[in-house]
């Protein structure tokens, strides 16, 4: 009998249900979750935090992926057990009741929208870097270009996830590369002394100063699980969703490190006060160190093709997924459960959430989307992690190729630490984040009384290959690829590690 997801109408033969198809394996697994991460925090917020800490800013790199790694096991652990589109909304669905489930769902599509436009944005300022670093300025409005980026990609998405895939590889893979030979260019600009004494007007930062440059830093992990949201197209997800979960926050962490340790590095003393405020800290410290030429436009050019790009495509292939299961599942109007016959892609949630992202650069609207993500960001992962707690208490029994230890503990722990976080956004994000969740609890309660309410547990559980296992064969090989990744990744973190530690044994 032929498996649900070879069905050319996508549709699961056993509950008339579209379904998507697995077909990403952990390097995409790996590129997506990291791609959505790598773009404009990194190159944003990252920088910002620099002006306000200098080199102290690993500190606060180093407590923001601490704070990630449980949260992101928890990840592991639902995501390998419930592998399918939707992510956190399932979870939280089954482990607390369908509202909450929908808050999640809810407040993560806002939150990567908003992402999503600025990441266009911030294409289309780094795109016209590179030709206004030899000094060629293009007469072409930002609105402009981000909009056709975005435009590009939605259409790249329509037409299928192994296209989405590839692209990702390739923009992260490029990013990598280039910003390995921007490293190698930007060595003989570094100033050593700076890491051995911070500049003085840097002064002291309290307690709740730290606090919140954390929750800053921190939201340049937020997405390290990602990848659970495509969880309905990984292919032998109770192996690949952990292991792409185990190594997301080290990854994120050794990429931010580096690029700060550059930052802080090549930028004059008495200009490292501005990166707070600069819309562009590392192109902004590179014109202030009169870094221009092939330099300037070698890390334009890796920030616009491949941060910028691999955000992009990855932000702009996750939420529609949420959509996808929200409506499969009646929470939102049905009409964003559609796959595409040919595609097998979830068309008309790409289309409407790109083109939502469309209108909000075009009007000028993104700045209010802006505040709100803030909160939704962190809302969404109180939600998740409480979520692994109640899956174990209402589903005992259900099946867990992967399982986090200390949980009874290490669940709470971890909500107070992100309420914390939470509690240095100001009263706008959380007046703003209230009124988005009341919005949203709405919608779904009009969608629950058209649609009614499904079956208690969700057919999604039940969805093809969520228990597929490799041959031995591909099992050595897919160990020998996951082997390649920790030893890569762990070189990676030891590297960024002594970047800021040599300069004080030396100094």
């Amino acid at each position: 009998m032929s498996t649900p997801y070879e069905s050319p109408e996508g549709l699961d033969p056993a509950t008339a249900q579209p379904t998507l198809k697995r077909q990403f394996g952990l390097r995409e697994a790996v590129t997506i979750t990291v791609g959505t991460v790598i773009g404009v925090g990194l190159f944003t917020t990252g920088g910002n935090i620099v002006g306000l800490m200098g080199p102290s800013v690993i500190v606060a790199t180093l407590v923001a992926m601490l704070v990630s790694i449980y949260p992101a096991l928890l990840y592991a652990e639902m995501g390998a057990a419930l592998p399918y589109a939707g992510g956190t909304y399932q979870y939280a669905g089954l482990g607390l009741g369908r509202p909450l489930g929908m808050l999640a769902g809810w407040n993560f599509i806002i939150s990567l929208v908003a992402v999503t436009g600025g990441e266009a944005l911030a294409f289309a300022y780094y795109f016209k870097t590179i030709f206004l670093a030899f000094g060629i300025e293009l007469p072409l409005p930002d609105v402009a270009l981000a909009c056709l980026a975005l435009l590009l990609f939605i259409v790249t998405n329509v037409a299928g996830v192994k296209t989405t895939g590839r692209l990702q590889n390739g923009f992260m893979f490029f990013f990598w590369g280039v910003a390995a030979i921007w490293f190698i260019t930007m060595i003989p600009n570094v100033s050593l002394p700076t890491f051995v004494t911070a500049p003085d007007f840097l002064g002291s930062m309290d307690a709740f100063g730290f606090i919140a440059a954390v929750a800053m830093i921190w939201w340049c992990f937020a997405g390290f699980e990602t990848c659970c949201g495509m969880g309905e197209e990984i292919r032998y997800p109770s192996i690949n969703i952990p292991r792409a979960l185990k190594l997301a926050p080290f990854i994120i962490f050794a990429v931010n490190g580096a690029f700060q340790w550059f930052l802080v590095g090549i930028t004059p003393v008495d200009a490292i006060p501005a990166l707070a405020d600069a819309a562009a800290p590392y192109a902004d410290a590179m014109i202030s160190a009169g870094i221009l030429g092939f330099p300037l436009a070698l890390l334009a050019l890796g920030v616009a093709f491949g941060g910028d790009f691999s955000t992009l495509n990855a932000s702009i292939a996750v939420p529609p997924r949420y959509l996808f299961t929200m409506a499969r599942d009646g929470a939102m109007p049905k009409i964003f459960a559609k796959v595409h016959p040919r595609f097998r892609t979830p068309y008309v949630a790409i289309i409407a959430l790109g083109a939502l992202s469309i209108l909000l650069v075009a009007t000028s609207t993104l700045d209010f989307i802006a505040s709100l993500s803030l909160f939704a960001d962190l809302f969404y992962y109180i939600i998740g992690i409480a979520a692994a707690l109640g899956l174990r208490r209402r589903m005992p029994d259900l099946k867990r190729p992967f399982r986090v230890p200390g949980v009874a503990v290490g669940v709470p722990v971890s909500i107070i630490i992100y309420a914390i976080m939470m509690s240095q956004l100001g009263t706008e994000p959380l007046v703003v984040g209230a009124i988005w969740c009341v919005l949203g609890l709405v919608v779904f309660y009009l969608c629950q009384a058209r649609y009614g309410k499904p079956a208690p547990v969700s057919v999604a559980e039940a969805l093809p290959g969520a228990d597929e296992l490799p041959d031995a064969a591909e099992a050595a090989s897919m160990d020998r690829e996951y082997r390649i990744w920790k030893i890569v990744v762990g070189i990676a973190v030891a590297v960024v590690a002594l970047l800021y530690i040599a300069p004080m044994l030396v100094g």
